[in-house]
């Protein structure tokens, strides 16, 4: 790539950035964008440039370029705080209903990673749950849950079509959840996945892997969740700890 090509790629994911943050945030409540000499007049960039960006969000599936009509949102992206411990009903209860399939629920001898994260003793089984998630008929996840046995078996007799675990697991265990450790990466769907969340094989999947504890410390819920790259979007914030607190090198 030339060094012209190459500056016209680097502005394009520039523009691309500026406007998913403005869809994102219902920037363009008509559902419709703006020409694309508007946007470039903007954004101070060539018209090329912004055809580009535009290319680029409708290959992420965010916008759709209609003849005659213009660019148009081609699908709400639902905001998933990562500042406080919550389940998916209770994070996107303003959106709408989060309903839960339950795909598989069983008694299972947990593999030694899934022992070791939950602090489990040898031969102890655990409550394997896979459900998938959707958001007013709209699958968003697949998640895929490893729950200690105490926690996990009265799940078997519960509703988990309309409650999340969470709730549920301070109503069994009479103690209110503490922290989550979190990991937070990208990965591609593979054809089961991609054919369970309705996406193509090799769509962007945002991929959550959650331990979870009681407020007492003690583990109880490993999660791996799959969420739609294209109709979800993490948010969160964080503070730079002072030099005064003592926690500078």
């Amino acid at each position: 790539m030339g060094q012209v090509a190459r500056r016209r790629a680097d502005r394009a994911r520039q523009v691309a950035d500026l406007l998913r943050r403005q869809i994102v945030h219902g920037g363009f409540p008509q559902v419709r964008l703006p020409p694309e000499a508007a946007l470039a007049r903007e954004f101070g960039a060539s018209r090329n440039t912004v055809r580009d960006a535009l290319r680029l969000l409708r290959e992420e599936g965010l916008v759709e370029r209609c003849p005659g009509v213009g660019t148009t949102i081609a699908g709400e992206k639902y905001p998933h705080g990562l500042h406080r411990l919550l389940g998916l009903a209770e994070t996107l209860d303003e959106h709408g209903r989060v309903t839960n399939q339950v795909r598989t629920m069983t008694l299972i001898e947990p593999p030694p990673a899934v022992r070791a994260r939950l602090g489990l003793p040898p031969g102890e089984p655990v409550v394997y749950l896979e459900r998938l998630r959707s958001l007013n008929g709209l699958p968003l996840s697949l998640d895929l849950t490893y729950l200690v046995r105490d926690a996990g078996e009265p799940l078997f007799d519960a509703n988990l079509t309309n409650n999340d675990i969470f709730v549920l697991l301070e109503r069994i265990t009479g103690s209110p959840l503490g922290t989550a450790e979190l990991t937070l990466e990208a990965v591609n769907a593979d054809p089961h996945t991609a054919a369970v969340l309705a996406v193509p094989r090799g769509a962007a999947l945002l991929m959550v892997e959650r331990l979870t504890h009681l407020a007492d410390g003690r583990p109880v819920d490993l999660e791996f969740i799959r969420f739609r790259g294209d109709r979800l979007t993490m948010r969160g914030q964080l503070d730079r700890a002072t030099q005064e607190e003592g926690r500078w090198p």
